[in-house]
């Protein structure tokens, strides 16, 4: 559920020096945007409509992201210290046993979430949270680290399947394209630091032509023989739900695909992490355009409006 680390660099926030800001900078606020959509688009591919449940399902995903988040640079706090000494954790704005009593505390609270959403979201959360761990403990450095990214964004979106319906299956598809995604980003990831060879960012181009083609197709809704005001509110609503995809689609590759090219052209360290921004900034209108692909545009809508909120933030506190 961490984003991978990239040391993009907006504007530090004014005054950087005080807890508050610190905390701010270690829980990498701004990202969290990115975060609501995994469980509205798993409950839109579970042809569920949000519901209380639901929202129990984002605060477990929202407490679960940012206990990797924390963790991340908890596990990470040594290496900081010789490339990253700004850090909050390196810096000693924040200190390492603050730190893992947030990752502790963060972690029980979304497990609780998850069970205040059901069984089947708590079901799905334990592994989610394991797998947070796992990643940040010590996968992330070895070559099973991009699937487990993969995987703990396909498991936060079945998350939402799971707790607005009570069942992932038909969700598996959507997960699936989710993780795709996230395994190319976090591939790209880790070259930020020293750059790398051009192929890793042109796979990761590749992979969002093939994701917008595949999420740019949505439901639409057979008009029959209704005559008069109800055939046409049909045709206006089958529509939207066939447009809808497509625009949140080539959003998506608008985000993700320049970066990607300009890394694969010259993989040098800047780009690289420019990159792996834009690809981190792509999630939400991937997000979106899988909502609006299971017929669902009103939570289509929602997920594209975090889009400029996270742009917004990110210009005050950096979003990895």
């Amino acid at each position: 559920m961490d984003g991978p680390a990239v040391p993009t660099s907006p504007q530090p926030a004014q005054g950087s020096g005080s807890q508050s800001a610190a905390w701010a900078e270690l829980l990498r606020l701004p990202a969290l945007f990115t975060v609501p959509g995994d469980v509205l688009a798993g409950s839109a591919s579970a042809s569920g409509r949000p519901g209380p449940r639901t929202l129990w399902a984002i605060g477990s995903s929202l407490c679960l992201y940012e206990a990797g988040m924390v963790l991340n640079d908890w596990a990470d706090r040594a290496e900081d210290a010789a490339e990253r000494p700004h850090r909050p954790l390196p810096s000693g704005r924040v200190r390492p046993a603050a730190a893992l009593t947030a990752v502790c505390a963060l972690t029980i609270a979304g497990l609780a979430l998850a069970a205040r959403s059901g069984r089947p979201a708590l079901t799905v959360a334990v592994p989610l949270a394991a797998t947070v761990w796992a990643y940040d403990l010590g996968l992330k450095r070895t070559p099973a680290g991009p699937a487990a990214m993969a995987a703990a964004r396909a498991l936060d979106l079945l998350l939402g399947a799971a707790a607005t319906s009570g069942h992932v299956r038909s969700a598996l598809p959507s997960a699936a394209l989710l993780g795709t995604h996230t395994l190319a980003l976090t591939a790209v990831s880790r070259h930020e630091t020293q750059g790398g060879a051009p192929l890793t960012p042109l796979a990761a181009l590749a992979t969002t032509g093939v994701l917008t083609r595949l999420v740019s197709r949505g439901r639409t809704l057979a008009k029959g023989k209704l005559p008069g005001a109800k055939g046409q509110l049909i045709s206006f609503r089958s529509g939207v739900l066939a447009a809808l995809p497509a625009a949140c689609a080539a959003a998506y590759a608008a985000t993700a695909a320049r970066p990607y090219l300009h890394a694969t052209l010259n993989p040098s360290p800047p780009l690289t992490q420019r990159a792996v921004g834009g690809g981190i900034r792509a999630t939400i209108p991937l997000q979106a355009a899988l909502c609006a692909r299971s017929g669902a545009p009103v939570s289509a809508l929602i997920t594209a409006a975090l889009a400029p909120l996270a742009a917004r933030f990110a210009k005050r506190v950096s979003v990895t």
